[in-house]
């Protein structure tokens, strides 16, 4: 399978994004609700054909997994922005939030440089990460919920292809956001913000990945929602999904 696996997603256009817990519709996007319930969820339709295209684009060669977090597996995006933006308003900066999600998979303290760079502010950059992740998990982390397709994905390849998480966020922020969604015990290799030379858009993070789990890098794929996971699939000769666009 070449690497160009997202010109074949872009056939599929998401109309409504929407599974159902029980009787009721719940966004796709994020929504307060139980762990239990973020653990539980039913598969409607269209995240059933989105897992049917998944599994479709992924069987055969595969040996490994490597999923990203934030967006991918866990439909947390809008409650990282509410936290970079919260932060950003207390140092006096009117954040445009878009600025995420072009930077999805950068490790937060280089959000903060490049944040620093287009506003032409001076911050403490450690301390407004350390702040962010701190109202993160204060404020938003026990209402993660799953991305459901992708989840199940996971979930029906663990013990039979080998599973990694590769993350720009902090290991703790992460493993936490893995336990809400049910699926830590499933993973065999995490690696996380700071613990690789460099981060995304840089290969570091899958080739260690694939080191650890004893895997060539062109028996992986990779499963990411934003451009710089995309790059460094690429640089690590990795083939890749955009799970986002399918």
């Amino acid at each position: 399978m070449p690497n160009n696996i997202k010109a074949l997603s872009l056939e599929y256009t998401i109309v409504n994004r929407y599974w159902t817990y029980g009787n009721s519709p719940c966004s796709y996007y994020f929504r307060a609700l139980t762990n239990e319930k973020a653990m539980n969820y039913t598969l409607d339709q269209v995240n059933k054909d989105k897992l049917a295209k998944l599994n479709e684009l992924t069987k055969g060669k595969y040996k490994a997994f490597l999923y990203d977090c934030d967006g991918t597996l866990a439909d947390n995006m809008g409650a990282h922005k509410a936290a970079f933006v919260k932060v950003a308003a207390s140092h006096g900066i009117k954040l445009d939030d878009s600025i995420i999600d072009e930077l999805a998979g950068w490790p937060t303290v280089l959000v903060v440089e490049e944040i620093c760079k287009r506003y032409s502010v001076t911050l403490d950059i450690p301390n407004f990460a350390q702040s962010k992740s701190r109202l993160f998990v204060e404020e938003f982390i026990s209402e993660t919920l799953p991305i459901p397709f992708v989840v199940e994905h996971l979930r029906l390849h663990a013990g039979e292809i080998k599973i990694g998480v590769v993350s720009g966020g902090s290991r703790s922020t992460v493993t936490k956001t893995l336990s809400i969604l049910g699926i830590d015990h499933l993973i065999e290799v995490l690696v996380c913000a700071g613990e690789t030379p460099n981060g995304k858009p840089f290969p570091d993070p899958f080739l260690y990945a694939a080191k650890q789990l004893g895997v060539e890098p062109k028996d992986c794929m990779v499963f990411e929602d934003g451009e710089p996971g995309v790059q460094a699939a690429i640089s690590a000769g990795m083939d890749w999904i955009r799970v986002d666009q399918l």
